[in-house]
């Protein structure tokens, strides 16, 4: 099976046409004010009007509250939420339950220790995105950092749900991304940017590319 791309952090028309245009699988709007990347529920509302039938739209949250959840979701059509902060099993199988929407969560990865949580996480996510753990420092944001880690601890691992690899990934480097981990599923947001937040058509078309042969 090929690899299957989920570009996210998608704010503007044309970069949007160039995801789906170029054969991803997911598309993803970030809801989370602190991000470059965030949008509001009336503009992510416009832009998944223009996501054809089969292409995903996933909605990225950061330990949100459920009216906020509710005010979001009842403008924007997701196929899958995206929780991206510190939220625990039960909270995950709390969203999942309420919104009756699947829901991945993501693991963020600095060193061997960091995957030994996921399979609680898997007992209650329909998906899990392994993730770089954010840097030591204030201004770094839950995800979107642009750097990878070690991908050789997921070498040869298994899970008993879908995931997909993110984190540092770019047109450059995905092939050995994929080689060293066996992902069948990538997340890239910072990899095809030109600058914080704005995505580049052209680089969005470059990873898919280059992702298409794999």
């Amino acid at each position: 099976m090929a690899v299957q791309v989920k570009i996210c952090g998608l704010s503007e028309p044309e970069s949007l046409r160039a995801a789906v245009t170029g054969g991803a699988r997911y598309v993803g709007f970030v809801f989370y004010p602190a991000s470059p990347r965030s949008v509001s529920p009336a503009l992510a509302a416009e832009l998944a009007r223009l996501v054809p039938t089969g292409v995903r739209t996933v909605g990225l949250f950061v330990d949100p509250e459920d009216d906020y959840l509710h005010h979001v979701v009842g403008q924007v059509p997701f196929d899958l939420i995206q929780l991206h902060g510190k939220e625990t099993p039960r909270r995950v199988a709390e969203v999942r339950g309420a919104f009756n929407i699947p829901v991945m969560k993501a693991i963020k990865i600095g060193g061997p220790d960091d995957l030994a949580g996921a399979l609680d996480y898997a007992e209650v996510a329909d998906r899990l995105l392994f993730d770089a753990k954010p840097p030591a420092k204030v201004a770094a944001l839950p995800g979107g950092n642009g750097i990878a880690f070690d991908w050789t601890l997921l070498a040869g691992r298994s899970w008993p749900r879908p995931w997909m690899l993110s984190g540092g990934l770019t047109p450059g480097n995905v092939a050995e991304a994929v080689r060293v981990t066996g992902a069948e599923e990538l997340d890239v947001s910072s990899g095809v940017e030109d600058r914080p937040g704005h995505k580049d058509p052209a680089l969005v078309r470059a990873f898919l590319d280059a992702s298409a042969g794999l």
